[in-house]
């Protein structure tokens, strides 16, 4: 059963340009995980601050041991593993999985 699992940023909004460019230098970082399914970066179309990150596994034991991966401490450590700082955002982690479905 896939596992969707978003990342909720709160982002300061003059910093919205940098998360779109830090994730978009890092696509396709996770593709090779076992169970991993997709990922899409959500941005607000309002006055909202609030990114998500969503990510579709196969099941929740695919995304802990990804959580746990070395690829993963090396993706987040100082956003990326360069030189720049972190940034200032706060995050929150929210697991679903799909109730009801269409092929619309």
């Amino acid at each position: 059963m896939t596992v969707i699992k978003i990342n909720a940023l709160t982002v300061p909004a003059e910093m919205g340009e940098e998360v779109a460019r830090r994730f978009a230098a890092r696509l396709g970082a996770v593709d090779d995980q076992k169970g991993f399914e997709g990922f899409e970066l959500l941005q607000p179309s309002d006055e909202r601050t609030t990114w998500l990150v969503v990510t579709r596994w196969q099941d929740d034991a695919s995304f802990e041991a990804w959580h746990s991966s070395p690829s993963f401490a090396h993706g987040h450590r100082g956003e990326g593993g360069d030189s720049r700082p972190p940034m200032p955002i706060q995050a929150e982690l929210w697991s679903y999985t799909v109730a009801v479905t269409s092929k619309g």
